[in-house]
């Protein structure tokens, strides 16, 4: 079946230095989820913790994201675990748990992604079976390889916890948020995703996550960020946001129409 190798191509894929990129998209229309999976992105990632998607516009994104080739990545809402098996059951290929700041959080979020003996998901994974065309016997066997659980570390505790994290089972990777990190540094002072604690930060989460042989993501504000992960060794890379590449993109042409463009 086409959409078996989709859903499945992420996990398959991510491995150390994969440098790997995804769409990160905030708007709650499908439409926008299934034009950019027609670009050259890995992966599209529907944001629920602050974007505008709900487990509606989640169901029709990644249907649309599907079609289009490529495997979704879904952010949940802060400590809404069972939201990760809703969208495991709808055709999402991984997900990214915010605020996983110890091993206890970690295990909580590995029991929603992983059917036993690892976790304790619940059996309902009707979309995602019809996705990806395997028999229900075929998806219970190969479920926990194809569904990434990606803790987020953004935080001085998870930094602080950040062994205890990955060596959780059923954990297949971290998720760094530079801005957030950038913010738990300083103690709330300001937030500036490029201060040299934060890429020490960086730097030190990527050793770690391949000593244990996970995957190491992060969220980067800048394409030359993302580039610059790449090349350290990263596995998969979130570039911007969808609001503000439609923007970017909008005032880049507003600027040649109007021959401000230099």
């Amino acid at each position: 079946m086409p959409h078996q190798s989709t859903i499945a191509s992420l996990s398959k894929r991510m491995g150390q230095g994969s440098g790997l990129l995804t769409a990160w998209v905030g708007m709650a229309d499908p439409m926008v989820a299934g034009q950019l999976a027609l670009e050259d992105f890995d992966a599209i990632t529907i944001d629920m913790q602050h974007g505008a998607n709900d487990i509606a516009s989640v169901r029709q994104g990644v249907a649309q994201v599907t079609l289009g080739g490529k495997p979704t990545i879904v952010r949940i809402p802060v400590g809404q675990f069972a939201v990760a098996s809703r969208v495991l059951d709808l055709g999402a290929a991984g997900v990214i748990a915010p605020m996983i700041n110890s091993k206890a959080d970690a295990e909580a979020f590995a029991a929603f992604m992983k059917f036993p003996p690892i976790g304790q998901r619940s059996w309902g994974p009707t979309v995602t079976v019809g996705l990806t065309g395997q028999s229900l016997d075929e998806y219970l066997v190969q479920g926990n390889r194809q569904s990434v659980a990606i803790a987020m570390v953004e935080t001085k505790e998870a930094l602080n916890a950040l062994d205890d994290i990955l060596s959780t089972d059923g954990i297949d990777a971290v998720f760094v948020g530079p801005s957030d990190l950038s913010i738990a540094l300083s103690n709330g002072a300001n937030v500036n995703p490029g201060r040299a604690d934060v890429a020490e930060a960086l730097d030190h989460v990527l050793k770690r996550a391949h000593a244990h042989n996970k995957s190491a993501c992060c969220f980067a504000p800048s394409p030359s960020l993302a580039k610059e992960l790449a090349i350290k060794g990263y596995d998969l890379m979130a570039i911007g946001t969808d609001f503000g590449q439609l923007r970017s993109g909008a005032r880049a042409q507003i600027e040649i129409a109007r021959g401000q463009s230099k």
